[in-house]
Order: C-alpha cells, then structure tokens, then sequence
C-alpha cells in the first residue's frame, strides 16, 4: 500500500491543475488566495478525504505560495525602472500597458502585485516601449546574434558542401553546481538533490564522458527516463552549504536538414507514433476553442503538413514576443497562456508550436535543456517535429526567423539546429529517477534540478545552481 501510495503521489506532483472544489477554484481565480486556503484548510479537517485528495490541496496551497514568490513587485518598483525612459509616465499609460497586457500583475487578496518581471517585460512585449527604449539605450546588437550571425553560415555552408547533415562538432566541458543554502535543512539531515544530466540517444550529442562528481554515492538515470538526472544525496552540516556539483565533457555537433517538401510523405495516421504525438495532451496541449480559431486564422486554405508547420513557425516568430516567465506549475494551461497573454518564453512559445502543430495532424514532441553558446548560457526549451520521410527534426520556436538573405540560415531553426543546445530531457512533466516524494518545484521542465529532505521539496529560494562552461579543442 505504502509503495502505490508513493508512486501516485510522484504521479500527482506533476498532473494537478485545478480542484474538484469550484468554491477554491474561483476564490483562487479572484486572487482571494487566503479565502482559498481557509476553504483547503476546512475541507482537510473537516471531510474524510482521501490521502490523493489532501495532497492535491496541499499542492494547491503551495501553487498560491509560488505565485506570491513570482508577484512581489509594486507600483513604486514599476515606475523606478519604467521612467528610465518614460520620466513623465502617467497613470493612464500604466492602466493602458496592464490593460494591453504590456504589464504584468495580479491583485492578491486586494492588493495589486506586479510580476517580478513586468518592468523589463514591458519593453520587451510592447511595440511602442521597445522602441522607446532602443531610442534611450540605442540600438545594441544581441550578442547571440552576433555570434550566429557569423557561425550558422559556416555551418549551412560545410553541411551542403559535405552533403552531411551532421557539422562542426564543438567539444564542451560543463561543470554544474547546485548550493543548497546554509542552514535551509536541520544539521546532519539527508537532503536528496536531482542534477540535470545529459542523455545520449542522439547522433547531434555523443561522447558524453563523466569527469567528476563530488560524492561517491550517485545514481545516473537510465535512458528509459526522458528526464535525465544525476542523483545524489548528501548531509546537511550546521552553518555551512551544501554543494552538488559534478562535471562532465561532451561532443555537441551541428544538425543541419536542407528539407525537400517533395520527398516529404504522408503520415501513417494509424500508427501508434502518430497517434501519441498529435494527440492532446493535458494541461498544456488542448485544442481549445482559442486554439481552434487561431489556426484557422494562421493556416487558411493551406494543407500541405510542412507549409503548415512553417506558417505556425513565421506566425509565432512575427505575434509572439520573448518575455521572462513566470514559473510554469503556477500556470494551469501554458499553450492558452501564450494566447491569452501574447507572449512567452522559450517553452511556453514552444507549446504554443507543439500545440497548433498537433492540432493540424503534424507530431511533436518536447525537447529541453541548456544553451551553451559563448557568452550566452542559460537554461532552454524547444521540440522537435516528425516528417515522414525525414524523422524527427528540432525546431527552436524561441530562435525564430534570422536576418538573413540566405533562406538556409534565415530558417535554420526550423528543422535544425547548432551544436550549443544540450539535451537533458525528451519530454515534460515525466518521472525523475530515483522517485521524487514531494512536489517538485518546477512541475512541466528539468534544468535546474530538484531538491527535497524528509520534511519537504525545497523550493527555489532555497538554493542556487549555476554551469560552467569551457570550450574544449
């Protein structure tokens, strides 16, 4: 009994999105978040519930908890960034941008909070602010387009010239630290912490080589679990932190796929792989009615499955600006939320691709993990799509169209992809190994790792993490 116990509450931790309580389900889309938790509370003391139904609500409560984290921001904070450059913003301009959605916030228990974020956002999402602030700061070159700019020519360039689609393998050396803050646990407690950790199963990511890691108890997560950790466990020690941290090196190449919409085939809509991967998939892959009629709006008359993938593909580049996210287990419906709030990060436009993809009958399939390219790392998500006739092909939503007149390298990101992009995980909201008991902090992605004791998860105020990165020859 324990161990079905255990295993569906590992399954809970990453399937929960609303009660079955519509009296807490509103009071928490009011924002009335202590009435939400004195309506949890009651129905904990008061009813017979099941264990699987206590632990739903307490993940609830937790959710509320997280969405406090995420909006702490207030007016004075806003407008401290804002008038950088607006010196005279007013107030109708800041009801005009959370009107629009420019502006991110939430009134909570009757205040109204800012997303942690919405000052930066705000000039990234908004047309008129963008321009503003280019004007202000001039107009600077990203250093990741920079960079592409000169390195995805070189790579179209070798793979048409070699007729090779796998290019220029760059060898990379990664060390990864997690630090669990001092004193976050009891003294001599074991704290149980989940690394991200590469998988192995594609051609573009081989001679993965584990250097270090600084415990002589770990477990490495078979290939069967999409994804891939590195698990250690460690005590806590009074006053002192306590350091995850393993390295390892790896060979990362160029996919470069020059796709001939001729030689393309028809899916096989019986098999069990076109079934899956063009199937709904709940919470965040549903074919709502906001998703129905966007579709119809993007795809018209259109029926080849490739030219309606790459209209998806041009329509998100073109309406869907990148933003600073939220943390994803306080969204119950990511793909909706990209809709309903015209903008996204890289997985939550990416869903937003998988999820219009899948509706039009093209597979998808998540893909995530980390960006190393030089002087820009940072976490990352993308997917990829299947073709028949090709296989399954990566397509980075967030990387979008480039500037460029060759078509190779202005659409290189759809159907392939560099050398910098290391996979941690072919797919989202999937188990880690070993099993996690508590709610993971981050419920839909893995990158940054997972951490609990015997008492808890331990969120991410609780630790830091950060990867080196060396460029080996």
């Amino acid at each position: 009994m324990k161990k079905l116990l255990f295993l569906l509450i590992c399954y809970m931790t990453i399937s929960v999105a609303q009660t079955k309580y519509n009296n807490i389900n509103e009071a928490i889309r009011n924002g009335e978040f202590k009435k939400a938790e004195q309506l949890i509370d009651s129905l904990i003391y008061a009813e017979n519930l099941s264990e699987e139904e206590i632990y739903e609500l307490n993940f609830e409560k937790e959710k509320m908890e997280r969405i406090r984290k995420d909006f702490t921001k207030t007016l004075p904070d806003i407008l401290t960034y804002v008038k950088k450059y607006y010196p005279n913003v007013s107030d109708s301009d800041i009801r005009k941008w959370e009107e629009d959605g420019s502006l991110e916030y939430k009134i909570i228990d009757g205040t109204k909070y800012y997303f942690n974020r919405a000052a930066q956002n705000l000039f990234r999402i908004n047309k008129d602010a963008k321009k503003k602030k280019k004007e202000v700061d001039g107009n600077q070159k990203d250093k990741l387009d920079v960079f592409l700019e000169s390195y995805l020519p070189k790579v179209v360039s070798e793979a048409n010239s070699k007729n090779f689609s796998l290019v220029k393998p760059e060898r990379i050396k990664i060390t990864y630290r997690l630090t669990v803050h001092s004193d976050a646990v009891p003294p001599g407690e074991v704290i149980r912490c989940w690394l991200p950790y590469p998988r192995e199963e594609h051609a573009r990511q081989t001679n993965i080589k584990l250097i270090q890691v600084n415990s002589d108890n770990y477990l490495i997560a078979p290939s069967k679990y999409l994804q891939r950790t590195i698990y250690i466990e460690k005590k806590a020690v009074a006053n002192k932190p306590t350091i995850f941290e393993y390295s390892l090196e790896y060979v990362g190449k160029n996919q470069f796929t020059k796709i001939d919409v001729s030689k393309i085939k028809p899916y096989d809509t019986s098999s069990a792989l076109y079934k899956k991967y063009t199937a709904e998939r709940k919470p965040h892959i549903v074919f709502t009615d906001k998703i129905k009629n966007l579709s119809r709006e993007i795809i018209g008359n259109e029926t080849n499955k490739y030219l309606i993938a790459k209209k998806i593909y041009e329509w998100i580049n073109d309406n869907i600006p990148w933003a600073g996210a939220r943390e994803y287990s306080t969204i119950d419906n990511i793909s909706d939320y990209c809709i309903t709030n015209g903008h996204g990060d890289c997985g939550i436009k990416t869903l937003l691709f998988m999820t219009l993809a899948r509706y039009n009958g093209i597979p998808t399939k998540w893909q995530s993990g980390w960006m190393l390219h030089p002087d820009n790392v940072n976490l990352h998500d993308w997917c990829e799509m299947y073709l028949e006739g090709y296989g399954w092909l990566p397509v980075d939503q967030s990387f979008g169209l480039k500037n460029s007149d060759n078509q190779d390298v202005k659409w290189f990101y759809f159907g392939s992809t560099d050398a910098y992009h290391f996979i941690v995980n072919d797919d989202y909201s999937d188990d880690l190994f070993p099993a996690k008991i508590y709610p993971r902090s981050e419920t839909v992605d893995f990158q940054r790792g997972e951490v609990e004791w015997k008492a808890g998860n331990l969120y991410f105020d609780k630790w830091d993490y950060n990867m080196e990165v060396e460029y080996l020859k």
